[in-house]
């Protein structure tokens, strides 16, 4: 079985290639690049486009013949989207509309799992679980990109017959993701310090909201599952279902820190407009898939830090 997967040398992507291929997926990248030597996705089939480039992407479709498509491709950063809200559009929301178009004339008999944000929720009551059928309430212009790709995905389903899945991943961690997010952010100051090549201070943003916060090893399971056992034109929450505050997971780091580290709140690092409650109820994709986020965040937490001082210590290296 051939899956395209957009978006695959990204964060989720490097957890999703190997576990597809793990049971038995031919798996196929689609990036803007091929991949060099050493990079994840390295050895697997790369096949290069753009999101936004309709022909390219239907040339791929064609010359692929996938049975699935996993569509990750996108700007995945809330904080980025404030400054770039047309660029995160035009990946996120037209770039999707460009990738079901092309599975229209292409693909039109491959299942899609469209990847989403529990973001286009909004804020929730607090002690609440969104459900799928919450009404969207977007406050980030990333939150509204991925708000339009949900429902253009649910319009081409309703209209043309396609078998689209559609998900609402919660928040979610673990190795891999860059720097510039909040949690691998911390990491990565956390493993400067140690090192002595950063202060002893975890300069962070708002630590008081509430986040329901999955590993990405188990969100790629999801996926895999879905893929499997989804019903089409549904939409799929992906979370654990339980909120942790951040500011008791940056106490769990600083508490791993092998040097005492300072707390301070950065200016830089307050979004204009945020979510302070955001907890999802995961009781449809247990039902339908028997999928259950089983990853304690004390290992998410453990394996991101030595991810990050992995990282520090072998730029150290490079550096010398």
């Amino acid at each position: 079985m051939t899956v395209l997967v957009t978006g695959a040398s990204g964060f989720v992507g490097r957890h999703l290639l190997p576990c597809f291929a793990d049971r038995g997926a031919q798996v196929i990248a689609l990036a803007e690049r091929a991949p060099t030597a050493g990079e994840p996705g390295a050895r697997v089939e790369t096949e290069v486009a753009d999101i936004r480039d309709y022909e390219a992407l239907a040339r791929v479709l064609r010359h692929t013949r996938p049975r699935w498509i996993v569509h990750l491709a996108g700007q995945s950063s809330a904080a980025l989207s404030f400054r770039e809200p047309r660029e995160t559009f035009a990946i996120n929301a037209a770039g999707t509309l460009q990738l079901l178009e092309a599975v229209r004339v292409e693909a039109k008999d491959a299942r899609v799992l469209l990847v989403g944000t529990s973001e286009a929720y909004g804020p929730q009551p607090e002690g609440t679980r969104a459900g799928e059928e919450t009404p969207f309430r977007p406050v980030s212009p990333y939150a509204l990109s991925k708000t339009v790709a949900d429902v253009a995905g649910e319009a081409y389903g309703r209209a043309h017959g396609l078998d689209l899945v559609r998900t609402r991943s919660f928040s979610h961690l673990g190795p891999g993701q860059a720097g510039h997010f909040a949690l691998p952010g911390f990491a990565r100051q956390i493993a400067e310090a140690e090192a002595g090549v950063g202060e002893a201070v975890l300069r962070v943003g708002n630590l008081e909201v509430v986040r329901d916060l999955t590993d990405v090893r188990d969100v790629v399971d999801a996926y895999w599952r879905l893929c499997e056992h989804g019903r089409s034109g549904v939409a799929y929450n992906v979370c654990s279902g339980r909120g942790v505050r951040l500011a008791d997971v940056v106490q769990a780091l600083a508490g791993r820190a092998r040097v005492g580290m300072r707390v301070e709140i950065d200016p830089a690092r307050l979004r204009p407009a945020d979510v302070p409650y955001l907890v999802g109820d995961p009781s449809r994709i247990q039902d339908d898939t028997g999928w259950r986020a089983t990853t304690p965040l004390e290992r998410s937490l453990d394996d991101l830090l030595e991810e990050w001082r992995t990282r520090v210590a072998d730029r150290a290296v490079r550096d010398s």
